[in-house]
């Protein structure tokens, strides 16, 4: 909390430091308050530290506590008592004065490390936590897993025996004049589905930062079953329907090869005799674009029935013309995880058949007429490959070909189960595409890492050739986590080491980086954290030094934001505060001679029409700030989310209308010191604009006439605001000096050369200047080639990589050939090529996690192929299922292993609505599908009933409580609000959600991602919201080089940032993944909601509260008990789905 104006310091019972082993003398902290009035001191209860749990890997002894034997898991903790249900009965931090109580002068800092006192010369006698001992809690706690179930028994999928002959395929080899025998395949029965179709239209006034709003309703179909696939007569076949529309888009790498097939033969590739050929009929009308499936089926089956199909037409975009159900089999194929990396040649196909007789019709007639050229038009085929309904690869499209060659790598990541791997071949049309057939590899054929290579008979809906002689060449081998050792290394192992590869951009070494949290840190506003060489962590002030950068900048400023405001104010720090306005120093700096470029997105909702203003739904003030800039030489471009010409109609309006452009990035030039010039770059989640503004003490009531007097900002209320508390806003981001800077320079370059392409009549220009600075023309600016680097030498030396999700339909650049995008490491989708290295960079970096991960996101939903329902909904990426894969892998190593997840308590906008409901309802499955991969695990070791889910993974959430300072005189502006609206509500409580709009994660206290992607299907799959972010690591202080853990500044960053929202420091905190750590952190998070959610207004001096849901052993994910709607704005936590298929909240 901030003490602006008056009010008692959030941190009234001071941090610990543990870092009393080091000499020196530490200053008072915190220094006095500027803005607080005197306060009465409190009292509180000291604590020492919890005894120690152990585990099985060598760890330094630590220099802030005794030595701990880390050689074995602790026994069972004894059960808790139980308490009244819905609550964490703890405790909490009490008031000595009746409410309302007067604020207190706050005490020094204090150390509570093992029970020892440290103090410099300028220290008064320390105080202790504010959080209750571990110890005592415990014998008075009531947590949600105090039940200890016994173990079920484990299941697996019956193994299916090898019966001869019914294990081989018996296909197409060497000749594609060869044909299957009509009476050796199955017969296929085929029922209609039922279809559930509803429609809803939502209200999205919400302002979620960069979401649109739909204007369509679709159909959703009732998920059925997995399709039991059994044997058939000399052929292993197999059917399973799904429908592929709008789903092209894959997570992986297409390296194509300058190898061909010889087109005239048919291939000559080896059998696989041993794989059983199964069949994957889909409807692929119109829907190409996205990952995921949104139709599955549950129905009965006959075997004795032909097949009969379920015709449903529809205007709409999301119409099923030809919907089909799988067949059950007389066995089941297993089904196993897939989690490791599959290599996959697509190589060419023979003898497909002609999907575009229409069109050939059409030649043919009008090709009678004289001067029109008679050529043949024939299906454009291409292939996708999928797993669990997710699309993991796809090649390009080839014009007219019936036998196509495509050569094409893959080398994709995957966390599936899955009973087979789909090589779905293609026809692509102008307005969506059309099914010629289908390939299935069982996943037993090459689990055990076999190549399995061959040429396979490409099925239609019938399970029969779709053509005599139709055939696809393909190679596939799959390679398990266990045997990519290189993970077992960390970040950083070896000087060799490259960083992601097959990224767009390369790792870049000799940098500097600074990281921030929230966009202004004061003096004294946090504790002095030492790092491993003794020296303090710097807190940066991300405001301050962007305007700072800006100030100084003598040849550019190049901005990109979601929202630019020429209004907002950088600095407001007492005593340091700026007259000048971002909009103001903009123009200022380009009168100086300095280009000035922005880049913004353009909401489609805000308009000037006829001199009538639209402000836009999503309030980006991008109209306002065009206008502000209009008369000076700064140059705004506001960039409308295009998809490509070639797209349908209905995909354009989709993605211009839902998606965005959300990179955030300030880009200048800086002094090198030897009169030349050098770039820099800021990277991260905050934009320039309104709400932004905030302290790590996030003030909601006290700044309103001071420091956020004219930036008020609460998406959450409608209405009269007068007197109700701001939203507080929490955030992540980086500067990057050095040779990754130019990459970031260099993405929006591309960005800018597209969105400034002379459209229309300025074509006819001879020439069109893009205002793009060419700095190989500038003497003084060092160019990319010959950027400053610091030597590895150097302890302070940074590796920094830049990842994107962005398409070619947003850059200038990419190749016009997709099948030169192997070069530049891009992706196939249908009509684009894709840059996803920041999903390959999430992944990679969980995958090579060692101890914990730390996650700060303002989403968090993925991994939809694995939920127990809406497995079809498309949110396929990997990143929560390899969270949960790891956190296994680790119980069944017998290794410690922790996971922290920081969201928002709600997303932002109105709780109450259809969209943010639908969101929290995702969010929900997501953590449920976790939970349940965690406990199985634990069932399948027998430590169920010593350890619960919650002891490797926890969720979180950030709040804040102002108590009522009676010295305050604070004058309201404004209406007041409604009594009983929710603002009034929550006024009278003097209570919010501390907004989480981190886009974050920490490894091991050795890697940093951040950036402006959010975990989510918007802005991880590349063809959605455009983003960016950077990776980056200290390789002097990686487990690799130091054999123990780090203490550089990522480890100071993420100390840094748990002390902001704890309110303290403990010894656990250095050992993150302990059992001690997790569990001290989560019952701080327990009481933290205790307080948040009471009835009495007290003062919050932590603000991370323990997400409100119950899990249970079992890892079961439900309501809290009596605490099933948010306080004060309503709105079930688990969130409510309404059955329509949207794109919107994924």
């Amino acid at each position: 909390m901030d003490n602006y104006g008056s009010s008692q310091h959030p941190y009234e019972y001071g941090y610990p430091n543990p870092y009393h082993m080091y000499p020196g003398h530490t200053p008072p902290y915190p220094p006095p308050d500027p803005y607080a009035h005197a306060h009465a001191q409190a009292q509180a209860q000291a604590h020492p530290p919890d005894p120690s749990y152990s585990f099985n890997y060598s760890h330094p002894p630590s220099p802030y506590s005794s030595h701990i034997d880390y050689s074995s898991y602790p026994p069972p903790p004894p059960p808790p008592p139980t308490s009244a249900p819905g609550f964490f009965d703890y405790p909490g931090p009490q008031s000595p004065h009746s409410y309302p109580y007067p604020h207190q002068v706050p005490p020094e800092w204090s150390v509570t490390g093992g029970g020892v006192s440290h103090t410099s010369d300028s220290y008064n006698p320390p105080l202790s936590s504010a959080y209750p001992p571990l110890d005592d809690l415990m014998t008075n706690v009531s947590l949600s897993d105090n039940i200890l179930p016994s173990a079920p028994p484990l299941t697996h999928s019956p193994p299916v025996s090898n019966h001869d002959n019914r294990d081989k395929f018996y296909g197409y080899s060497n000749s594609s004049s060869s044909s299957l025998d009509q009476g050796d395949t199955s017969r296929l029965s085929v029922h209609a589905p039922r279809l559930r179709h509803s429609t809803s239209i939502s209200n999205h006034q919400n302002r979620h930062d960069f979401y649109g709003y739909s204007n369509s309703s679709s159909s959703s179909l009732d998920q059925g079953g997995p399709p039991n696939l059994p044997s058939a007569p000399r052929l292993r076949h197999s059917t399973s329907i799904s429908n592929h529309e709008n789903r092209d888009e894959f997570y992986g790498y297409s390296n194509y090869s300058s190898s061909r097939l010889d087109q005239g033969d048919p291939p000559n590739l080896p059998n696989a005799p041993r794989l059983r050929h199964s069949t994957s009929i889909s409807n692929h009308e119109n829907r190409d674009e996205f990952y995921y499936y949104s139709n599955s089926f549950s129905s009965s089956f006959n075997q004795g029935d032909p097949p009969r199909l379920s015709v449903h037409s529809d205007d709409s975009v999301n119409s099923q013309n030809l919907q089909i159900v799988p067949v059950q089999h007389k066995q089941s194929l297993r089904v196993l995880l897939l989690h490791g990396n599959l290599d996959i040649w697509v190589h060419g196909a023979k003898n497909l058949p002609n999907m575009d007789m229409f069109h050939k019709t059409l030649g043919d007639v009008f090709g009678r007429f004289e001067g029109t050229v008679n050529q043949k038009i024939t299906s454009d085929p291409y292939v996708t490959i999928s797993v669990s309904n997710a699309v993991i690869g796809r090649t390009f499209v080839i014009s007219n070909s019936e036998n196509p060659v495509w050569e094409q790598h893959f080398n994709v990541p995957v966390a599936h189960h899955a009973a087979e791997v789909h090589f779905v071949v293609k026809d692509s049309d102008v307005v969506g595409s059309q099914l010629i057939g289908v390939v299935a590899i069982p996943v037993e054929q090459i689990y055990s890492g076999e190549k399995g290579q061959g040429t396979y008979p490409i099925l239609n809906s019938n399970g029969k050739p779709c053509k005599q002689g139709a055939v696809l060449s393909v190679s596939i081998q799959y390679t398990p986590m266990e045997k990519l050792i290189f993970y077992n290394q960390g970040v950083g192992a070896g000087p060799d080491y490259s960083g992601v590869s097959g990224t767009y951009f390369p790792l870049r070494k000799g940098g500097m980086v600074t990281l921030y949290q929230d966009a202004h840190v004061p003096d004294g506003s946090l504790p002095n954290i030492v790092l491993g060489n003794g020296m303090y962590y710097a807190h940066g002030k991300c405001w301050q030094d962007i305007f700072d950068a800006i100030s100084q900048a003598q040849r550019l400023v190049y901005i990109t934001g979601w929202s630019v405001w020429h209004k907002v104010m950088l600095v407001r720090d007492a005593g340091h505060a700026s007259k000048f306005t971002l909009g103001e120093l903009l123009r200022s700096k380009s009168s100086e001679g300095v280009r000035v470029l922005l880049l913004v997105w353009d909401d489609p909702t805000s308009r000037s029409i006829l001199g009538y203003k639209v402000d836009g739904v999503m309030a980006t003030h991008d109209e306002e700030t065009r206008r502000f800039f209009k008369h000076s030489s700064v140059q705004v471009l506001l960039c409308p989310r295009i998809a490509g010409k070639r797209h349908s109609w209905a995909k354009q309006k989709e993605v211009g209308t839902i998606y965005t452009h959300h990179q955030k990035t300030v880009i200048v030039d800086a002094d090198t010191g030897n009169d030349e010039r050098k770039i820099v770059a800021f990277v991260g989640g905050l934009d320039l604009c309104d709400g932004r503004y905030d302290t790590p003490h996030h003030p909601l009531l006290r700044t309103l006439q001071t420091l956020h007097k004219d930036d008020y900002h609460n998406p959450t209320f409608t209405g009269s605001t007068g007197g109700c508390p701001r939203e507080p806003w929490h955030d992540l981001h980086s500067k990057i000096d050095g040779p990754a800077a130019y990459d970031v320079l260099k993405n929006f370059e591309e960005r800018w050369l597209r969105a400034a392409n002379p459209k229309g009549i300025k074509k006819l220009r001879s020439s069109y200047d893009d205002a793009l600075l060419k700095l190989d023309r500038i003497r003084d600016i060092i160019c990319a080639s010959n950027a400053p680097c610091v030597s590895d030498d150097n302890p302070e030396s940074w590796h920094v990589q830049i990842f994107r999700s962005i398409d070619s339909n947003s850059v200038k650049g990419f190749p016009k050939e997709p099948k030169d995008a192997s070069s530049l490491n891009l992706v196939c989708g249908k009509n684009v090529l894709i840059d996803m290295s920041i999903h390959t960079a999430y992944v990679k970096a969980i995958r090579a996690a060692q101890h914990y991960i730390y996650i700060e996101n303002q989403y968090f939903i993925g991994s939809s192929y694995n939920w127990s329902h809406h497995k079809d909904l498309g949110a396929n990426n990997l990143i929560p299922m390899e969270i949960a894969l790891k956190i296994a892998a680790k119980i069944r190593a017998n290794e410690r292993f922790a996971v922290y997840i920081v969201i928002p308590m709600w997303p932002e906008g109105v709780p109450t609505g259809a969209a943010t409901q639908r969101i929290l309802f995702w969010q929900h499955k997501t953590m449920q599908m976790m939970y349940e991969t965690i406990y199985k695990a634990l069932v399948e070791v027998g430590l169920e009933a010593a350890f619960s889910p919650q002891d490797y993974l926890n969720f979180f959430c950030l709040g804040n409580r102002e108590a009522i300072d009676m010295h305050d005189n604070i004058t309201v502006s404004g209406n007041p609000p409604p009594a009983n609206s929710p603002q009034a509500i929550s006024r009278n409580n003097r209570r919010f959600m501390i907004y989480v709009h981190s886009k974050g994660m920490i490894v091991d206290d050795e890697y940093v991602i951040l950036g402006s992607a959010n975990i989510n299907q918007r802005s991880m799959e590349g063809t959605r919201d455009t983003e960016i972010a950077m990776g980056a690591y200290q390789p002097n202080h990686t487990w690799a080089r130091r054999q123990s853990y780090p203490g550089g500044q990522i480890h100071g960053y993420r100390m840094s940032l748990w002390a902001e929202h704890t309110g303290t420091i403990e010894d656990c905190f250095l050992q993150p993944e302990s059992l001690e750590c997790v569990k001290r952190v989560r019952i701080m998070g327990e009481l933290n909601w205790k307080q948040f959610a009471s009835s009495d207004v007290t003062e919050m001096r932590g603000h991370l509260l323990k997400y409100p849901v119950e899990v249970d052993r079992t890892g079961k994910v439900r309501s809290l008990p009596g605490h099933e709607e948010f306080p004060d704005v309503g709105g079930k936590i688990v969130g409510s789905f309404i059955a329509i298929q949207e794109n919107l909240t994924i």
